[in-house]
């Protein structure tokens, strides 16, 4: 697939003014900034050293430079900005649309996003003006400009000024019948033309630019007159014309090859009397394919339309949701046991809570701890901890009291949000950690009336901490000063109800003022040690994943697929996988707080969803699970399985079952987690994790002198990608360790073979010693599941002697035991399954005990 610009959008914020917060549970006299935004795609491939910019005109987008983007930002730092009122930008009441105004929106945005000096600026009708003034006014900083279908005046046709004084919906429907493409409101049009277009006088204005032009004209433009597009290329000391055929106002999406090719012709070229240093830099020179696959030769396997390498977005990961929402408002972002909330609302929504956090007195950086099922509660303060500039610190309901305590306190998290049933729980953890203030929710909160029982009754029967029982207190008048950090003894910190937070709080957004480099996630992974960690995921970190995958997903279409997501949000598996690409596709999220698969199947039944993440039990549950057919799976295209190894056979019946491509991957929290994958259409290696995704490297070194192996040999995988962590939260010496030469040491034995796919042979902690030889779980296992009985297998060390099994004088080495699930309704012995492994495995392979177990 080509470049998804939309993954490059950024927001940047502009203050407007101070406004009261409104009644409610707030403080007295609470006020909070009002802003307006200005959207911008910004694309800047690695090592980009040269910039351009792409100022569209009246009615326009930033999206009309799609071609552009896409071939310009293989080489250049591109950056397209939506006028005000335009595409995804504000346009508030009080703020003129003078030029000048215009002009200072475009001085804004390349100060904000820090765009190097001098760049290649080029513009599209009115976008001509204003990038003209902005040349008048700083034309040092303007390498070249580029003016396409501009006229020296903007003189609009008889009748045209008359059209947007319709009422907006007429306006829409006779623009939608007329098949012109407009992206800003009649409103804006209006006030952009009587008080920046229409007392623009090129004529004067052109001749006073000193910086090399070129103007592009379509053949076939009629938007203005002749006479005003002739008049720029004489008014301009020196400039350049080139006439593109077949074409005409739009010429840069209409004739896209011929435009780029007398861009580029125009930027690259070595003026009259230049000695070689003022020649622009040419691009680097690309690597031949043979010495490509050489360095990396998991790229001769990748599926044609995905890229080798992406450009990191520099957006934050609450962008998205802006993005889908503000092109996709109406479509259904969660959809939960029947209840939709749109994308518009959950916006909102989230707006609503980083407001909330603000009064609260949570600061940017400030921790706020979030442990909840998967229910709509724990998406609007993902979101809106990310909107207040603050850290998510994300804790599984499934954890234990300590376990949930010891996060909390190391993570100095200040703000605890939770269920309501956990409120004795939450009471002990505020006490000894230093937590402030306590948000409850409740499981019932979003479901549907007539289910509020039942399934209230469900989700509360799949945590561990139910029966601490409670109901929110309510909460009136000024909030509460912050407590001290608690501990024995210390006070109960105030309490607030998640709902009422809400309602007391605005809609408006607000300025985070974070940036990509800044932590969005503190994830807690217990890795290969029993102490937690926790891993520092910066907003780059989190969106250069989700990125990756979308593109490792050339199928995937915005704003049209459904994705079901049972895995918990809680893990960073479906934060990335579930949450946050469904959101950068605008996809709606069908969203389930259990892993019960009769509930799993009514809703793909009901939601028919496209693409479903998932662990192996769950593809192995759902393959097995009787008369399955009957609830529709085959609308299933895609699954990526991850957190475990997925046995080939599990594998093979999913995809029997649905007709849709079931792939395994790789990934780790400590690279937010995504790393390998198999591709979707192409080649699929049996046992293998897959390939690197696009601008990921790995490599297998040897465990004890980190020297690179080769293709075949086992050693520990090694990753270097934007996806890899900052480090360990207050762990500076493990961080190091981890990071040692700028790679991330996973821990896990796999290899790669001569094609560049990897395998997963175990964890080191994991390999069984059986005399002199390792054994690999996965290897063992792989036979078990062969078995046409076998449901569910793991296979394990035990120390000699431990189950009684070794023989007296024999030499004290580590057993294999296999633990085995049947099939319902089926029995087996051990002598059976013994039997396929003696024939399938080496001697030193074969489980010397077989134990059956229910689950």
């Amino acid at each position: 697939m080509s470049l998804d610009v939309e993954l490059y959008r950024r927001t940047i914020a502009v203050p407007l003014s101070v406004a009261p917060i409104g009644s409610g549970t707030g403080p007295v006299g609470a006020t909070a900034q009002r802003i307006r935004r200005l959207s911008v795609i910004d694309i800047a491939p690695e090592g980009a050293t040269r910039a351009m910019v792409l100022v569209h005109g009246f009615g326009g987008r930033a999206m009309q430079w799609i071609y552009q983007l896409r071939a310009f930002g293989q080489t250049l730092r591109v950056v397209a900005p939506d006028l005000r009122g335009h595409g995804q930008s504000d346009d508030p009441d009080e703020v003129p649309i003078r030029l000048e105004d215009l002009v200072d929106d475009l001085e804004l945005v390349l100060t904000r996003l820090e765009v190097p000096a001098p760049f290649e600026l080029v513009a599209h009708s009115f976008g001509g003006a204003i990038a003209a003034e902005y040349a008048l006014r700083h034309p040092e900083r303007v390498a070249h400009l580029v003016l396409i279908g501009v006229p020296a005046r903007f003189i609009l046709r008889p009748g045209t000024r008359q059209l947007m004084s319709v009422p907006a919906p007429i306006f829409e429907t006779l623009a939608h019948r007329l098949n012109i493409a407009l992206y800003a409101s009649p409103r804006t049009m209006r006030r952009m033309h009587d008080h920046a277009m229409s007392g623009w006088h090129g004529e004067q204005r052109l001749q006073r630019l000193t910086v090399p032009t070129l103007v592009v004209l379509g053949q076939r433009d009629t938007v203005f007159e002749h006479d005003y597009y002739a008049g720029v290329t004489r008014s301009i000391p020196g400039a350049r014309q080139v006439v593109i055929p077949v074409s005409a106002h739009l010429v840069q999406l209409e004739r896209a090859d011929a435009t780029n090719r007398a861009i580029r012709r125009f930027i690259e070229a070595r003026p009259a009397g230049a000695t070689s240093e003022a020649v622009p830099p040419a691009p680097s020179p690309r690597l031949s394919p043979a010495a490509r696959f050489a360095a990396r030769p998991w790229l001769q396997s990748y599926d044609p339309e995905v890229p080798e390498r992406i450009p990191a977005p520099r957006a934050l990961l609450h962008d998205l949701l802006g993005n889908a929402a503000a092109d996709f408002p109406e479509r259904p972002a969660i959809i939960y046991f029947g209840q939709h909330i749109g994308y518009r609302e959950l916006d909102r929504l989230s707006n609503r809570f980083a407001h909330a956090l603000r009064q609260l007195g949570v600061q940017p950086g400030d921790r706020v701890a979030v442990v909840l099922p998967n229910v709509p509660p724990c998406v609007i303060a993902f979101y809106g901890i990310l909107k207040a500039g603050a850290v998510v610190v994300l804790g599984s309901p499934l954890s234990t009291e300590a376990e949930i305590a010891a996060q909390t306190l190391d993570a100095d998290a200040r703000v605890l949000v939770t269920l309501a049933s956990y409120r004795q729980l939450a009471e002990r953890v505020a006490t000894a950690s230093h937590i402030q203030q306590v948000i409850y929710t409740d499981v019932r909160e979003y479901l549907p009336l007539a289910q509020r029982v039942a399934i209230a009754s469900l989700i509360a029967s799949a945590t561990p901490h139910a029966s601490a029982r409670g109901t929110p207190p309510t909460t009136t008048g000024a909030l509460p000063a912050p407590l001290a950090p608690g501990g024995s003894g210390a006070p109960t910190p105030p309490t607030y109800a998640f709902q009422q937070l809400l309602r007391s709080q605005p809609a408006t957004p607000l300025e985070s003022g974070a940036t990509p480099d800044d932590l969005a996630l503190v994830q807690y992974t217990s890795g290969t040690t029993d102490a937690p960690r926790g891993v520092m995921l910066t907003h780059a970190n989190l969106v250069v994943n989700v990125a990756q995958t979308r593109h490792w997903l050339p199928e995937t279409r915005r704003g049209r697929e459904t994705l079901l997501c049972a895995l918990p949000l809680s893990h960073s598996y479906g934060l990335t996988s579930g949450l946050n690409l469904s959101v950068a596709l605008a996809a709606s999220l069908v969203l389930l707080p259990t892993t019960r698969i009769d509930q799993i199947l009514r809703a793909i039944k009901r939601y028919h969803p496209g693409l479903f993440p998932g662990v192996p039990g769950l593809y192995l549950a759902i393959a097995n699970y009787p008369r399955v057919r009957r609830f529709g799976i085959d609308s299933i295209r895609i699954c990526v399985s991850g957190s475990a190894p997925l046995p080939v056979e599990v594998q093979e019946a999913f995809e029997k079952l649905t007709r849709g491509r079931l792939v395994e991957g790789y990934g780790l929290t400590e690279a937010s987690p995504v790393t390998h994958s198999n591709p979707l259409n192409g080649e699929r290696r049996v046992g293998s994790i897959g390939l690197p995704y696009p601008s990921t490297d790995a490599r297998i070194v040897d465990t004890t002198t980190g020297a690179p192996l080769p293709p075949g040999e086992v050693g520990e995988l090694l990753i270097c990608g934007p996806q890899v962590m900052r480090g360990y939260w207050k762990r500076p010496e493990e961080t190091a360790l981890a990071l040692a030469d700028g790679w991330l040491h996973t821990g896990d034995l796999a290899r790669m073979d001569e094609d560049g796919f990897f395998t997963i042979v175990d964890r080191k902690k994991d390999v069984i010693l059986a005399g002199a030889y390792n054994v690999y779980p996965r290897d063992v296992e792989e036979v078990l599941y062969e078995h046409p009985k076998v449901l569910e297998a793991v296979v394990v060390g035990t120390p000699d002697g431990a189950d009684g099994t070794s023989e007296s004088g024999a030499e004290r080495t580590a057993l294999i035991k296999a633990v085995v699930v049947l099939k319902r309704g089926e029995r087996a012995t051990a002598d059976e399954l013994l039997a396929l492994c003696r024939e399938r495995l080496d001697a030193y392979k074969v489980p010397r005990r077989i134990e059956f177990r229910t689950e």
